[in-house]
């Protein structure tokens, strides 16, 4: 199948997302597929290079020229509405490219909306956040986890985030888009139940189907253990915390849970701080800046436990999976996608969201019980086989064939009898 796949970054930006869009790239071409990627044009990127037998096409766009807009200015995303420039430059790879399907991953999305019916390609869209009705993407309000959205609540929200100047055009346009989507996505791709709930595809009568992210086979193997920023580690046992330093992430919480426990193993935080976020930092603590992927497994590797102390509604975060592929018992909170893949007391322990007591008390546990972490990171080893490549890629190919009209080209064997359903391809609720 000829596949054009839109996301608004792609490595070298490494998130989640697009570790996802890139490893889900590579693999569809490893099966045979024909990938093709159109990604937002940044600051000193080439517009167009082939990486792993992937065609990257970097285009860009006329929101992107007001650089006022954006807090990052290194990485300017997609607006939820329709940008005239990505949809000339969509238009024109459409022409070039032939997809049969369009496979988008955010707000890129809504500029290709327009060309769909004209395209005459099927529309597949993975939802990695709430973005289909959030315009923060993250389901938050004031810090606190939102309980749905409303017109007013939400302008309300999106003013608070983004000023009146931005806030009332996107909370706007997000509205009306997600309007007209629901008529022209063929099939949304929420990655875990928390999404889909969130997103109100049910509510919406969406046709949808359950599909999590995953990690390559071979994500064990990739590894840098020549790379010095491994130095900066503390010898020895040591938690290890990786991701965005912020509040959303836990990370406040996280490091008062540390201040109380009675343990000399280090905390170590390998990720960017937050701008603005500034708490107060315990003893033994190790703050370090973000790493290449193939040192941070190298991290999990040496780490003792993995910690996930969110308290937004993580989607299906992969660095959970990471942990879980390097033996790791997983401390996480009982929100979102964590619950589809720590499974409590078998793979690592969950805990109330922003309990700085129960955490602390999750981790000192695992501390004090070799035995029972060990475990645990042994299960966690073997239940993470259910998102690696070779169990996830075959459901987003059926969803294709299915699409095309053509037979059914594999099942996925529920592997979670130790734990609950992540994905039911055979379902649309």
């Amino acid at each position: 199948m000829r596949i054009l796949m839109l996301a608004q970054f792609y490595p070298p930006f490494v998130g989640g997302e697009e570790l996802h869009v890139r490893n889900l790239s590579i693999e569809l071409v490893a099966r045979g597929h024909d990938v093709a990627v159109a990604t937002l044009w940044q600051e000193g990127l080439a517009e167009f290079e082939q990486q792993d037998g992937v065609r990257i096409y970097r285009i860009r766009g006329s929101m992107q020229r007001l650089s006022g807009l954006f807090q990052e200015k290194e990485k300017r995303n997609a607006p939820p509405f329709p940008d005239p420039e990505v949809l000339l430059a969509l238009r024109k790879l459409v022409l070039q490219e032939r997809p049969e399907i369009v496979h988008a991953h955010n707000w890129l999305l809504h500029s290709f909306t327009p060309l769909k019916a004209w395209s005459k390609a099927k529309l597949v869209v993975t939802l990695h956040d709430c973005s289909f009705v959030c315009a923060t993407q993250q389901f938050l309000r004031r810090g606190d986890l939102c309980s749905g959205p409303g017109m007013l609540k939400c302008l309300d929200c999106v003013v608070d985030n983004y000023g009146l100047l931005k806030g009332l055009p996107i909370a706007a346009s997000l509205r009306a888009s997600s309007l007209l989507e629901r008529q022209v996505v063929d099939r949304f791709l929420p990655v875990s139940k928390a999404i889909a709930d969130s997103n109100q595809l049910a509510e919406r009568g969406a046709s949808y189907q359950i599909i999590p992210n995953f990690i390559p086979d071979d994500i064990s193997l990739r590894t840098d253990e020549t790379s010095p920023l491994l130095e900066q580690l503390p010898a020895g046992d040591f938690l290890l915390f990786v991701g965005s330093v912020g509040r959303d992430k836990g990370v406040e919480v996280l490091l008062k849970a540390y201040a109380a426990l009675h343990t000399s193993v280090p905390l170590v935080l390998i990720g960017q701080k937050e701008t603005g976020f500034d708490p107060l930092i315990p003893p033994n603590v190790f703050l370090l800046d973000r790493w290449p992927h193939a040192a941070v497994m190298s991290a999990w590797k040496r780490a003792t436990i993995a910690l996930m102390p969110s308290i937004c509604l993580e989607a299906c975060p992969t660095v959970t999976m990471e942990a879980m592929a390097m033996g790791k018992a997983v401390v996480a909170s009982c929100i979102g996608g964590l619950t589809d893949i720590v499974v409590e007391g078998e793979t690592g322990l969950l805990t109330p969201v922003a309990d700085e007591h129960a955490l602390g008390a999750a981790i000192q546990r695992l501390l004090d019980n070799p035995i029972e972490r060990e475990r645990m990171g042994q299960q966690a080893k073997q239940r993470v086989q259910m998102f690696q490549a070779e169990a996830v890629v075959p459901l987003i190919e059926h969803v294709y064939e299915e699409l095309m009209g053509s037979s059914m080209i594999g099942t996925f064997e529920e592997a979670a009898t130790s734990g609950p359903l992540v994905a039911t391809p055979t379902t649309l609720l």
